[in-house]
């Protein structure tokens, strides 16, 4: 292992390198133009597998963007560890609040990473931590010191909702056969604290259309007569939460299962300053589910979030009309029993329900996922843990995720196998919006962590 280390050691500047050079390329998956740039990306992670010395290595098409898949099966009396990553990324808008350009990957110092922070789109999300797995893959193979079989898996649609991974799963169980599924895709605590994250919520995603008059029309005209689409949506999206923002769609929580005391008291002794929290994103409240810490509400309760709201005009100047129609995308994070399509039923029936007269609604599902809860007594949990406390220092924190990776239940029940949620970024990273970043410290902590971990749990793994 100390080869393996000494190895990472001397080439931290040609990994930087190697990870810009994939960050260049916008690979955004959910808008059309980008397409070629997505498959450019595949390609590009299929070189970058080779490179390293991963076998196998193919971009398999699919009717969406292709999965690159490669592997290093050497040993038969070796557990294999199935690395799962996606190369593609969020949209980088809005444009004007970046402070250097979404895919031009610039090193910069800021508070929290007085080493540097790599500011690009997908450098934390996730890019930067699947590209770990392939450097650390590296060490290990230049320097004969592989403990595991290794498979990786890297796709090009999370962003979407992995809308065609689980058809790819089904067709291909023999190929991805393995005894664990690790991915990096998630954060610690703080760069003091480490953390292994143990559960994850589901989502529910729609869109929904509010339509009125056949036409825009001449709010001095008509206004005070007509119906007003981007008032009625404003009006029926307030409706949502009431004065607890305790979600009002009748049996929306029907499914949800409340924590014991005891295990809320234990989630809440993560190190969590609330001043600092608000700091941070300045604001000077929080405004959550009442009853419930911020710990809480970010991670073991249900949500309802508008993402996006449009209607009428929006150019510069003033126009005044009353517009046909008005628009907004909501995404729902979902708890443990709560299922996608049953919430996303729910709400499309009371959202239509609560429609007045004059107007007529539309909702449109785009993607969901089931929450995760996984256990913290396997040899895999305790060999991720074991690797960080040997980076680190400490012992990491069994933490549950906000955020949604619906692939991690679709792995349980189609390969029949655990994942492990190892990942090294931050909350203040700024996944998902202008000046995403991924602390350089970081991306290296994560290099160094991965070969303890196969280390560990390959020891693990065969004295269990």
């Amino acid at each position: 292992m100390q080869a393996t280390q000494s190895y990472i050691e001397q080439n931290k500047e040609k990994f930087l390198e190697e990870l810009f050079s994939i960050l260049r390329i916008p690979s955004v998956s959910a808008d059309p133009k980008y397409k070629t740039d997505v498959a450019k990306t595949a390609d590009a992670v299929a070189e970058a597998m080779k490179l390293v010395g991963v076998n196998n290595v193919t971009v398999y098409p699919t009717k969406g963007h292709p999965i690159v898949y490669g592997d290093y099966v050497f040993d038969s009396s070796l557990p294999t560890v199935l690395v799962y990553g996606h190369y593609d990324v969020q949209p980088p808008d809005p444009l004007d609040l970046w402070d250097t350009p979404p895919f031009e990957p610039t090193i910069k110092k800021t508070e929290i990473h007085p080493n540097g922070a790599i500011f690009a789109r997908g450098s934390c999300d996730d890019k930067g931590q699947f590209f770990m797995h392939l450097k650390a893959f590296e060490a290990m193979h230049k320097n004969n010191e592989l403990y595991c079989n290794v498979k990786f898996m890297i796709e090009g649609e999370e962003e979407v909702g992995s809308v065609h991974l689980g058809q790819f799963c089904k067709e291909n169980k023999e190929l991805l056969k393995c005894d664990m599924v690790m991915i990096s895709d998630t954060g610690i605590i703080s760069n003091d604290t480490p953390s292994i994250t143990v559960g994850l919520r589901g989502l529910s995603y729609v869109e929904v259309e509010v339509v009125g008059p056949n036409r825009d029309l001449h709010s001095g005209v008509y206004g005070g007569a007509v119906p007003n689409p981007a008032q009625v949506l404003c009006d029926m999206l307030a409706s949502l939460k009431d004065e607890n923002k305790h979600i009002t769609i009748p049996g929306f929580y029907d499914d949800v299962v409340n924590l014991s005391s005891e295990d809320r008291d234990a989630m809440n002794q993560a190190p969590f300053n609330k001043d600092e929290y608000m700091k941070g994103l300045g604001i000077d409240a929080t405004m959550g589910e009442s009853g419930y810490t911020v710990i809480e509400q970010t991670s073991i309760r249900p949500t309802l979030e508008i993402n996006g709201i449009w209607g009428g005009y929006i150019g510069e100047g003033a126009k005044t009309v009353l517009p046909s129609k008005a628009y907004a995308k909501i995404s729902m994070r979902l708890v443990p029993n709560q299922k996608s399509d049953a919430i996303t039923q729910l709400f499309k029936d009371y959202f239509t329900s609560i429609a007045p007269k004059g107007v007529q609604v539309k909702v449109t599902p785009h993607h969901g996922g089931e929450a995760a809860v996984t256990p913290s007594n396997t040899p895999e949990y305790k060999a991720a843990a074991l690797a960080m406390e040997k980076s680190y220092g400490k012992t990491p924190i069994p933490v549950r995720g906000g955020g949604s990776i619906p692939i991690v239940a679709l792995f349980e029940s189609v390969l029949e196998v655990k994942t492990v949620l190892m990942g090294f970024g931050l909350d203040s990273d700024d996944i998902h919006s202008p000046n995403e970043h991924y602390g350089v410290e970081n991306f290296f902590k994560g290099i160094q962590t991965i070969p303890y971990f196969h280390k560990y749990y390959s020891q693990l793994k065969q004295n269990s």
